[in-house]
């Protein structure tokens, strides 16, 4: 066991710090993800406190892996990782058997698993973290107190700045669909080769007091006026994963018209404002705006402000005037501009350049360089 202990504590410290930094990447993600579980279980109010739940639960798990990694106050953190380990495996079991969960989120967007791929993912972990808190008092820590403390506080104030920073700018890596250099309309496509679902025909009838089912190849060979029929639907006996990377994107004028193929397949140059509301205009609509705007105009470039806050955007007649405005699924926007809003450059439907309106400066750059 003496030999096995570091290999364990290696293994568990490296899964807990790459997903704690998976998700620090995108911490808006894993408060999306938190709050499916919040839905599921028609615990509405907690969905305020998602975002600051997700920016502490990553790096915990960071300090956490660390912790392990180093030997650090063992007797302390073997408990609190078990405490962590089962609660996690509660949450992928309930994805897995519930069915209301298509994802679980354990290592953010960039690394998508399915339910029982992170459902045996945290039993494997729940199993070594228990062999960690049964040899907890064989672990003892392999660097000095003062550098291990050190190590410790670099790795929490590295998180909390990594998290600062994405929340502001948009994550350092983008996993999403919308990410810099995807065609959307490919990502509106089902992929070439994905299977569909596969449906039988059932039908229920009731026959001698009792509800029965049978398939269309199945069927009863006297069925007759003694089978009173009850009904039929569609029952899915395989699902197949043909599904598109964008399944909901649609862009709509005031009027409901839906534009999107329109937009996507229009020859050049044209820039999208995503502002999933606009709570947050009188940060973005600035001096900096003002400059982007005269760009655009004297490249030709349209300008198109892309929203769900539909109520607002008719009654401001300050945002219509800076350009065309369209209307799209507030869920959308969440996915496609993490900082509301953000900005989107765009040649027919590729992405070339994504930015958050705090980095203005870097789409007016990249106006400038369009040649």
């Amino acid at each position: 066991m003496k030999k096995i202990l570091p290999v364990i504590r290696w293994i568990v410290g490296i899964l807990f710090i790459f997903s704690g930094l998976v998700k620090a990447n995108d911490p808006l993600g894993l408060s999306y993800k938190m709050q499916e579980f919040f839905e599921a279980w028609n615990l509405h109010g907690l969905n305020d406190f998602t975002l600051p739940v997700a920016f502490s639960m990553n790096i915990f798990e960071v300090l956490a892996g660390v912790a392990v990694i180093i030997g650090w106050r063992m007797k302390l953190f073997s408990w609190l990782l078990l405490l962590l380990i089962i609660f996690f495996s509660f949450l992928t079991g309930y994805a897995q058997f519930s069915g209301k969960i298509t994802t679980c989120g354990c290592f953010g967007d960039c690394l998508p698993l399915t339910p029982l791929q992170s459902f045996i993912k945290d039993i494997v972990l729940l199993l070594l973290i228990l062999v960690l808190f049964l040899y907890r008092k064989k672990i003892s820590p392999q660097i000095n107190p003062a550098i291990a403390f050190s190590v410790l506080l670099i790795s929490v104030l590295f998180t909390i700045f990594l998290q600062r920073y994405v929340l502001v700018h948009l994550p350092v890596v983008d996993c999403l669909a919308y990410k810099t250099g995807n065609d959307l309309q490919q990502q509106r496509q089902i992929p070439a080769g994905a299977t569909t679902d596969s449906i039988e025909m059932t039908f229920q009838y009731k026959k001698d007091g009792k509800t029965l089912e049978y398939s269309q190849d199945n069927l009863p060979v006297d069925l007759d006026s003694t089978y009173e029929f009850v009904d039929r639907y569609d029952k899915v006996i395989r699902k197949g994963n043909a599904i598109a990377a964008i399944s909901d994107f649609a862009l709509q004028t005031a009027y409901g018209n839906d534009s999107t193929d329109a937009i996507l397949n229009q020859q050049g140059y044209y820039m999208l404002l995503m502002a999933k509301d606009l709570t947050t205009k009188s940060d973005w609509n600035n001096d900096e705006f003002a400059e982007l705007q005269k760009l655009l105009k004297q490249k030709n470039i349209p300008l198109f402000i892309v929203t769900a806050d539909k109520e607002n955007a008719l009654k401001q007649n300050d945002v219509q005037n800076t350009g065309t405005v369209l209307f799209c699924d507030a869920t959308v926007l969440k996915t496609a501009a993490r900082v509301n809003p953000t900005y989107f450059l765009m040649r027919q439907a590729t992405v070339k350049a994504k930015y958050s309106y705090v980095d203005a400066k870097k789409i007016i750059s990249a106006v400038n360089n369009i040649k």
